[in-house]
């Protein structure tokens, strides 16, 4: 990694230079969907519209740049951030057109077996596997599915391993990505790794209105930055029920 220094504060008493490492940082949309996502991008020579591949959720996969790779001071937090294996060659571009073919095939299957057998579920999406005999089917659903037909049908008509995973609601919108009233990407699609549980204590210690939607998500649940200033401790009485429309 490249070293650069760091601004300090006009009143902060220097006594040694400080070197923080430089990263080279890429912009990527997994499978060309939901959100950018910022990826380690190694030395690779990246431009914009670039396929390469990744490890994401112990599953190599395919994403698309979005804007060529920048330096950046390294930060802790990057130590979670998944780095390109390499950029697509020309067997790995003819594959992953068959992927996209698969997908909106299977998709399309898929929806019709849900419609004809009652089944329900939401689709979300197909994802083929880049390197395993493998496609896998998310869901959402309210409670357990009983999928075993549709599943029997899938197995017949692609004739490969048949995953189905059902994701929760917070899960869907990380997934699929969005904006918050904030005007900025979900939380959850951008930096957060785990959900935490969000409560009603932390709305009343927070002096929020109980019963305002604008403490709902895009999923429909509390939304996660509710969890941030009660983790900091912040008295009730330094927020107000007016502030709600700042909440992220």
């Amino acid at each position: 990694m490249e070293k650069g220094n760091i601004d300090l504060p006009g009143d902060f008493v220097q006594t040694q230079a400080v070197d923080i490492p430089l990263v080279s940082v890429a912009q990527i949309k997994m499978r060309d969907r939901g959100v950018v996502r910022k990826v380690g991008a190694r030395d690779f020579a990246l431009e914009a519209g670039n396929r390469v591949i990744l490890e994401m959720n112990e599953d190599v996969t395919y994403g698309v740049v979005y804007g060529r790779p920048q330096r950046m001071p390294f930060v802790p937090p990057m130590r979670d951030m998944k780095t390109i294996i390499r950029k697509a060659n020309p067997a790995d571009l003819q594959t992953i057109a068959r992927q996209e073919r698969l997908a909106c095939e299977a998709m399309a299957y898929w929806c019709d077996l849900i419609d004809r057998h009652r089944i329900p579920m939401k689709a979300i999406e197909v994802v083929p596997s880049f390197d395993h005999p493998k496609i896998t089917f998310m869901f959402t659903a309210d409670e357990r599915v009983d999928f075993r037909v549709i599943v029997k049908e899938l197995a017949g008509r692609f004739r490969t391993r048949i995953q189905m995973q059902q994701v929760g609601a917070r899960d869907e919108a990380k997934h699929l990505g969005g904006l918050g009233l904030c005007g900025l990407v979900l939380c959850c699609a951008s930096f957060l790794t785990e959900f935490k549980p969000i409560t009603m204590k932390m709305v009343r210690a927070q002096g929020l209105p109980l019963d305002d939607n604008k403490l709902l998500g895009l999923c429909g649940r509390l939304k996660c930055c509710l969890a941030y200033e009660y983790e900091e401790g912040v008295r009730p009485t330094l927020i107000q029920p007016e502030r709600l429309s700042t909440t992220n």
